[in-house]
């Protein structure tokens, strides 16, 4: 069902003090909530609900302000639902009118929520992020004309894959699967398959190759009997065929995988198998594990900061020259303003997507170079930080959501918290030089009381 509007309890809540009357006005999250339209995700949001059938959802204002506070600070499903209970400013940014002292939520109600809204319809909290941006005073319409484009990579929650860690993982996934079913094995080689494991890292570490390798093709020899084993135990059982189609797909693409295999028939993790090794030529990382990312923002400096206006995950690991028409379609569907001018670096060079009234210019690019155009250019560079912070201070730099739709909505949540914390960071700028003005303006004490000795 939609979620229920909220009534007023005030006759309900008479010995109890509102929110508002406790908390101080001035307060970067008051002020912030203030900016926003909460309507709007109300009306976008309001079509995936279906009338009459099952219980009222949670409020949409609460599970859109728990997930830009997630983004914006850092925090997990679990520590922005503790946040909720301790401060009375984060209930009041999510619309609550009185104190709380039990959580109207569960922490997987917020994964449920992710995969009911989507990536596509995600995208709403980073517009409005802009548009909040623009009643603050923080950018304007014109920063949105002139853009800067890149690609970074959005790593995965998973280890660095290593033959033995995944024969390993494949053993365990089974046996585990096996005795869940009732599925009784001639062997599970679970006990010494944790001990090749073990052996295959320390011999590798002392040099001892060819040892290693021993190790690992004894795994990689009990992970197929295991797989066959099963395979001709749930043969004639449809329900557990279906329980274990997937995991057994897995299991075989890892046993055929070569060392020389390349893009997506490579398999890294098993529980996350859609992770690509993408190598950006990183002195500290030669390769991460993830997906690519594109990311637009502002080129000029607006007053409040470089924003985001635009992100997307780019499973296959395409060439940056062909992410570059998409990236910029979704800028012009958020902003609803078209670009102008979009710079980008050398990888993007060959992308073929110039079109009247748009102009794309590459750094070190020298024909129909303005000094205008130049000084733009120079500015190209200023996106590294932008990814540097979402990756620091936000969820960029590691991702715990599953599966493609995850890495989507991942990144789109994450340039929204980008937005966020520049806009808290402007609310906070102006609420300081409001004070040193008024500071400034009004007369000390001492002369005040100067003047009446005077009088």
């Amino acid at each position: 069902m939609p979620p229920k509007l909220s009534a007023s309890q005030d006759d309900l809540e008479l010995f109890r003090s509102r929110l508002e009357n406790i908390i101080d006005q001035r307060h970067p999250l008051v002020r912030l909530a203030r900016l926003i339209d909460w309507r709007v995700f109300e009306e976008r949001f309001g079509a995936l609900y279906a009338e009459a059938a099952g219980r009222p959802a949670l409020p949409t204002r609460l599970m859109v302000a728990l997930h830009l506070l997630k983004h914006m600070d850092g925090l997990s499903d679990e520590a922005i639902c503790a946040r909720y209970l301790d401060s009375p400013y984060v209930q009041a940014f999510c619309g609550e009118t009185h104190f709380q002292h039990t959580l109207p939520l569960d922490r997987s109600s917020m994964t449920r929520w992710r995969k009911r809204i989507g990536a596509e319809r995600m995208e709403a909290l980073l517009a409005e992020t802009l548009v909040a941006a623009e009643r603050g005073g923080a950018v304007a319409e014109t920063h949105y004309e002139r853009v800067t484009i890149d690609t970074t990579v959005q790593p995965k929650a998973v280890t660095h894959p290593t033959d033995s860690k995944l024969l390993h993982s494949g053993i365990e996934t089974l046996a585990r699967m096996a005795r869940r079913h009732g599925i009784t094995l001639r062997q599970s080689y679970r006990r010494v398959a944790r001990y090749a494991r073990q052996e295959a890292a320390r011999l590798h570490h002392g040099g001892k190759r060819r040892e290693a390798e021993a190790r690992v093709r004894k795994l990689r020899t009990w992970l197929g009997r295991l797989a066959r084993d099963i395979t001709r135990k749930i043969a004639g059982n449809a329900e557990a065929k279906a329980a274990f189609a997937e995991t057994l797909g897995l299991i075989n693409r890892l046993l055929r995988q070569k060392r020389s295999d390349r893009g997506a028939d490579k398999l890294y993790s098993l529980h996350a198998p859609e992770v690509e090794c993408i190598g950006k030529g990183k002195a500290r990382t030669r390769f991460e594990f993830g997906v690519k990312v594109s990311i637009a923002t502002t080129n000029a400096a607006a007053p409040g900061g470089q924003f985001v206006l635009g992100m997307q995950s780019r499973p296959g690991n395409p060439y940056d020259g062909h992410t570059l028409a998409g990236q910029i379609e979704q800028v012009e569907r958020i902003t609803g303003v078209a670009v102008a001018r979009a710079y980008v670096d050398r990888g993007y060079r060959g992308h073929g997507v110039e079109a009247e009234g748009r102009k794309i210019f590459i750094s070190r690019q020298k024909r129909g170079i303005t000094p205008t155009i130049r000084r733009e250019l120079r500015r190209r560079a200023a996106i590294e930080p932008v990814i540097g912070h979402m990756k620091t201070d936000g969820h960029l730099g590691r991702n715990f959501l599953l599966g493609v739709d995850g890495d989507a909505i991942n990144a789109v949540l994450a340039g929204a918290g980008h937005n966020l914390r520049l806009l808290r960071r402007w609310l906070i700028r102006l609420l300081c030089a409001l004070v040193a003005w008024l500071s400034a303006a009004r007369p000390s004490p001492d002369l005040r009381l100067r003047n009446s000795k005077v009088a």
